[in-house]
């Protein structure tokens, strides 16, 4: 398995300096640039634009702005942003604590209710309660996370209030009440609504596809073997057939796990959650070229890895997989 790691870590080398290149020209490619705004403001001559393009190296051609990127890039240096003059790696590094606490949270919570839900959906098939959550998941799969997002604010920020005080039910803004700056408790009760808009789809999905992996091994041999041992049916359901079917839906996660971060754009935009997908968009409004290309450039770099970490994982769990 170390020889096939290291095989498939050299492979990432080349796919990332394409990825990088590509995602250069696109990002250069999209309408407007960082001085829009500069070139609309009268008070700012066309001198003086001309002098900050210059100063930022904007003037020069694409592959050498591509090259000087590039070698930062390899060096640690990410470059500084345009529109907040600060490192980007600096920017970075304070709003992915942020993220990883909304997509952890997602993430546990999520599991925490597709697995037992998938299961109890295999173990009854057809009966009321999977009948229920075959209608809910759907629903789940169906509303989109920006939709999901906007809808619970109106729920329970605009309609329903607190009974004794008048205030709204959660907060919607920001990971903290001011003034509750480092109160963990303050800043579960903000993600509770992101948290919601984040997992609900995820749920949904991870808990069918257990079920229908679920009901595939309970008509195995093993399975009716087990039975037939005089195995009671927890032991036969938890210990054989889940040890089987959630090989599957481990590895779908780790390949997920880059499209929760994608999907989390949306939720702190959203919420105002201060993490890397509204640090994205804020720099797509302004067109600041380097934290956009740091941004998406760590995305890529992530799901790269997580695809590598979910090849690793299945050979890992099942013994039956051998790599060459």
């Amino acid at each position: 398995m170390a020889t096939y790691a290291l095989r498939r870590i050299l492979q990432t080398i080349p796919i990332l300096f394409i990825i990088s290149v590509l995602l250069f020209l696109l990002v250069r490619a999209a309408p407007g640039g960082p001085l829009t705004a500069a070139r609309r403001n009268p008070n700012i001559s066309k001198e003086q634009i001309e002098a900050i393009e210059e100063k930022l190296g904007l003037n020069d051609p694409l592959p050498v702005q591509y090259g000087r990127w590039l070698g930062g890039l390899l060096s640690g240096d990410m470059g500084d942003s345009i529109k907040f003059r600060r490192p980007v790696s600096e920017m970075i590094g304070e709003r992915i604590p942020n993220t990883l606490t909304l997509v952890g949270a997602s993430f546990f919570v999520t599991l925490l209710l597709a697995i037992p839900v998938g299961i109890f959906s295999a173990r009854k098939p057809y009966s009321p309660f999977d009948y229920t959550m075959t209608t809910v998941t759907f629903i789940g799969q169906a509303i989109p996370v920006y939709w999901l997002g906007l809808g619970l604010i109106v729920v329970f920020y605009v309609v329903l209030k607190n009974p004794f005080t008048g205030d709204p039910l959660f907060p919607v803004g920001g990971m903290n009440t001011r003034g509750q700056e480092g109160n963990w408790l303050d800043t579960l009760w903000h993600l509770v609504l992101p948290v919601a808009a984040l997992s609900l789809g995820w749920i949904a999905w991870y808990s069918r596809f257990l079920r229908s992996s679920m009901m595939d091994v309970l008509h195995e041999d093993y399975v009716r073997t087990a039975k037939a041992k005089g195995l009671s049916e927890r032991v036969v359901h938890y210990k054989h057939a889940l040890q089987n079917a959630i090989l599957p839906l481990i590895t779908l996660i780790a390949l997920d796990l880059p499209s929760l971060f994608a999907g989390a754009l949306f939720v702190e935009t959203i919420f105002s959650w201060p993490g890397m997908g509204r640090l994205f968009w804020d720099a797509a409004k302004g067109r600041d070229y380097p934290v956009l290309l740091g941004v998406v450039m760590i995305t890529a770099t992530l799901i790269i890895v997580c695809n590598i970490l979910a090849d690793l994982a299945y050979g890992w769990l099942d013994p039956r997989v051998k790599y060459d």
